[in-house]
């Protein structure tokens, strides 16, 4: 091979090197303005929907439990979001946290507005319920005890 083909290579080498560079680099902005975009329209349709419901619950004068768990479902969400904001790690935990209160405010509400309310279907809710407890608490005591970064480890626990 001759000095000028292998300078050549070289040449088209370190071009391919530099395209695979700037394809990561533009691939890595695209993803991080997706983020930033799709983050703050969870933001605001978070907030927008849990004005909506609170002046609902103005207007019909009822603040009942299930409407204060379904803002709290709204608070936890506007937490996720600003924690995924803050450390770019998601908390699972809030997650789990508003499938809890999902749950209780369906159980409450079967409760409320039905005279024969299907026991074992409240049951289940309620298994469902449990299990999402033992699953958080199980996050809990393993991001504590076996933390993935050092500098990050309660990112994920902060509540």
């Amino acid at each position: 091979m001759s000095n000028s083909d292998t300078q050549a290579t070289n040449f088209f080498k370190r071009c391919d090197q530099k395209l695979n560079s700037l394809s990561d680099e533009l691939g890595n902005l695209l993803v991080n303005l997706f983020h930033q975009i799709a983050l703050f329209a969870i933001g605001a349709t978070t907030v927008w929907a849990s004005a909506h419901a609170f002046i609902d619950m103005v207007k019909t004068g009822d603040s009942g439990i299930e409407n204060l768990l379904l803002l709290f479902i709204y608070l936890e969400i506007g937490a996720m979001v600003g924690i995924y904001f803050k450390t770019n790690r998601m908390p699972v935990r809030f997650l789990i946290y508003v499938a809890i209160t999902a749950l209780t405010r369906l159980l409450i509400s079967i409760a409320n507005h039905h005279e024969k309310a299907d026991a074992q279907f409240m049951v289940e809710i309620s298994a469902g319920i449990l299990i999402l407890c033992v699953a958080a608490v199980l996050l809990r005591f393993g991001s504590s005890k076996y933390p993935t970064d050092a500098g990050l480890e309660k990112s994920d626990d902060d509540s």
